[in-house]
């Protein structure tokens, strides 16, 4: 008795530390009972009928990996579709983020299958956007049809993920380095590949990283569109996500550019349109003077306000 009260407060401490965020602590907790033990109740979670309790399950399998957990997801995947309701498509996202982690082969082809019942349909745009991330990490020459024949099936109208993960696939390093700084591009198929490169930059695609900072540099200079301050959040988003790998090694031009597009979204700052992710870049780009621009656009709400504080203590600081 006193064992299966210990094995409910496992299961509850590991909902909660996955719903809060704490995935360290809930990585302890997934080692715990010992591989055997913690497959079986995390499996025994997923027929449970709160979402956060198979949310957890998920992250449990995910965490132990192997092939017998790739396997569980892809069957839970699919009964998580069949739910039709909000909890059910939590369920399947966080699945289908965790099959674009794990090693497995098998995930790449659970991956697939999923993408291949989406075009059958009319699915929602983000359950797209989340499959073709998913499918980054598992880029392969073979994923190249199956992407090309769902984007014909989908004719999507809007950005989307997919559109860029089919870019990605199809162009060499230098190629994507020509085509980022290619004027003719329209911006928002720029956007989206951005939104893939979110996922992972692997290194040989650095160069065209620079290709699109400089995008964003001549996209400033005239009158600003509403597409190209969308093309610089999801730039800085890549950035900031990226910062150990991609930031200190730009070369001084490309810094000079990303200084530039950063100072020029502070001063166009509204709470509605404006980027606090530009008073943060600038902490890691900027100069000490920058320090200055930020406190004279330093917006009244607290928590915003927040952010600009510490931008400015950082370039302070370096000074």
């Amino acid at each position: 008795m006193a064992r299966e009260v210990d094995m409910k407060h496992w299961r509850e401490e590991l909902v909660a530390a996955c719903r809060f965020g704490e995935m360290a602590r809930a990585r302890v907790l997934v080692r715990q009972p010992g591989p055997r033990k913690a497959r079986a109740l995390l499996e025994s979670m997923l027929e449970a009928d709160e979402g956060l309790v198979r949310q957890a399950a998920v992250f449990g399998l995910a965490e132990l990996g192997g092939a017998a957990s790739a396997r569980r997801l892809e069957q839970q995947l699919v009964r998580e579709e069949a739910r039709g309701d909000r909890e059910g498509d939590s369920v399947a996202e966080a699945i289908t983020q965790v099959l674009g982690e794990l090693e497995e082969t098998g995930a790449r082809a659970s991956l697939v299958r999923r993408l291949e019942r989406l075009a059958v349909g009319k699915p929602d745009l983000g359950d797209v956007n989340t499959i073709a991330r998913a499918l980054w990490h598992k880029r392969h020459p073979e994923l190249l049809p199956v992407v090309r024949r769902s984007l014909e099936k989908l004719a999507l109208s809007g950005l989307n993920s997919l559109g860029g993960l089919l870019v990605l696939l199809e162009k060499s390093p230098e190629a994507l380095q020509s085509w980022a700084a290619d004027g003719s591009v329209s911006v928002e198929h720029k956007t989206e590949v951005l939104t893939v490169l979110e996922e992972e930059v692997p290194e040989t695609l650095v160069p065209a990283v620079l290709a699109f900072i400089s995008t964003a540099h001549a996209l400033l200079r005239g009158a600003v569109s509403q597409e190209a301050v969308y093309y610089c959040e999801r730039l800085f988003i890549l950035l900031l996500r990226h910062r150990e790998q991609l930031i200190s090694l730009l070369p001084p031009e490309s810094r000079a550019e990303l200084r530039e597009v950063a100072r020029r979204r502070v001063e166009a700052f509204t709470i509605h349109q404006g980027s606090l992710r530009a008073a943060v870049l600038l902490q890691y780009v900027g100069q000490s003077e920058d320090a200055d621009l930020l406190l004279a656009h330093r917006p009244a709400e607290p928590i915003l306000a927040k952010v600009f504080d510490e931008a400015i203590a950082a370039l302070r600081g370096r000074a």
